[in-house]
């Protein structure tokens, strides 16, 4: 919840005039507020390997939910993919496992890309049960999908002690839970499809450590957080991507 109307279009006027190469494989996603969506739209259309992702949507397809959003109408604007389950989402407004199961039906009903989110808290991780932790999030959330529906979802593991509070996930770390995360994937579709899935790591990515992180064999790219404020930053972590 950043920036105005007119700090946002300069933020990604700014970013998309940096030249850049971008893979066939590699996709740069704007994650913006809803009231930007439209004009993030205008501003990436006809460019190759880009897209537009909303911050969240509702449990339910329509009706008496005011001040929500619908699967339907991000897909009506356009909109090809969603952010769901965001640790600011599951702590400030008590989103649930079995709720995201919802959101994700209704995200992939509407052929919208889920970037599914998951991760512990300090608490889990001084614990040392984070495994087990973030293993139950995907079961609850995903493990009713489909093979195929599964394909169709990336996932975000944000580990949120690291997120604003001085402490540091090295990228060993991002690994070891990225490794685990497959893992888990695999015993339920197994390793082939579990291969296919993208999954971004959302632990205070930055250029100055983009590179390390990306060049972890389970890390496929990043879920940016305050960097993405920062044209300079977030273009140097964009350039990060092989």
């Amino acid at each position: 919840m950043n920036l105005s109307i007119d700090q946002a279009k300069s933020l990604l006027d700014e970013l998309l005039a940096q030249p850049r190469n971008i893979n066939e494989n590699q996709w740069v996603v704007f994650g913006v507020p809803f009231p930007y969506l439209t004009m993030a739209l205008d501003k990436i259309k006809g460019r190759k390997n880009f897209a537009i992702a909303a911050q969240n949507c509702y449990s339910k397809k329509s009706g008496a939910y005011t001040g929500e959003v619908s699967a339907e109408m991000l897909k009506s604007i356009g909109v090809t993919q969603v952010i769901l389950g965001h640790s600011e989402r599951r702590e400030y407004f008590s989103e649930t496992n079995a709720m995201l199961a919802d959101k994700l039906n209704l995200a992939l009903e509407y052929e919208l890309t889920p970037i599914f989110c998951c991760g512990e808290p300090l608490s889990i991780r001084e614990a040392e049960t984070q495994n087990g932790y973030v293993e139950q999030q995907l079961r609850e959330s995903l493990f009713h999908l489909s093979p195929e529906q599964l394909l169709k979802i990336v996932i975000a593991y944000e580990p949120i002690w690291a997120i604003g509070t001085g402490r540091t996930a090295s990228s060993a770390q991002a690994q070891e839970m990225h490794a685990h995360l497959r893992s888990v994937l695999a015993g339920q579709y197994g390793q082939a499809l579990a291969d296919q899935i993208s999954i971004l790591y959302g632990g205070s990515v930055k250029a100055g450590n983009a590179v390390e992180l990306f060049g972890c064999p389970d890390v496929d790219g990043g879920l940016v957080g305050g960097a993405s404020l920062q044209a300079a930053e977030f273009s140097a972590i964009i350039g990060g991507l092989k």
